[in-house]
C-alpha cells in the first residue's frame, strides 16, 4: 500500500460507531483488504492530523444473495476501529454549514 487514499475506503457511520465515537473515542472505517495495522494507523493520522492510540481490525465476509433462482455473492471486506488518543480533538465527518 503506497497511497493513503487507498488503504481508507470510506468512513463507516452507523448508530454502532455514533455510540464508539462518544463514548470510547473510537472511529470506525472501511480499509483495504490487504491494509495492515501500521498502514491504517498511519493514513489516519496523515489525513486527519490526529494521533493514534489503537487500531483493531476485523474481516467481514460477504453475504449470499439470490435473485430468483440466481444466487451471488458481496464481495468480502475489512473495517478498521481507530481508537484516538485521550486530548486530541475528535474527527467530525459532518461539519455544520
Amino acid at each position: 500500500m503506497k497511497n493513503l487514499y487507498e488503504v481508507i475506503r470510506r468512513p463507516l457511520i452507523t448508530e454502532k460507531t455514533t455510540t464508539l465515537k462518544e463514548t470510547q473515542r473510537a472511529l470506525c472505517f472501511e480499509v483495504h483488504r490487504d491494509a495492515t495495522k501500521p498502514e491504517i494507523k498511519k493514513a489516519v493520522e496523515t489525513l486527519f492530523s490526529v494521533k493514534v492510540a489503537d487500531v483493531r481490525v476485523a474481516n467481514v465476509h460477504g453475504k449470499v444473495k439470490r435473485q430468483g433462482r440466481y444466487s451471488g455473492r458481496r464481495p468480502d471486506w475489512k473495517k478498521a476501529y481507530v481508537v484516538l488518543k485521550k486530548g486530541e480533538k475528535m474527527i467530525e465527518f459532518f461539519e455544520q454549514a
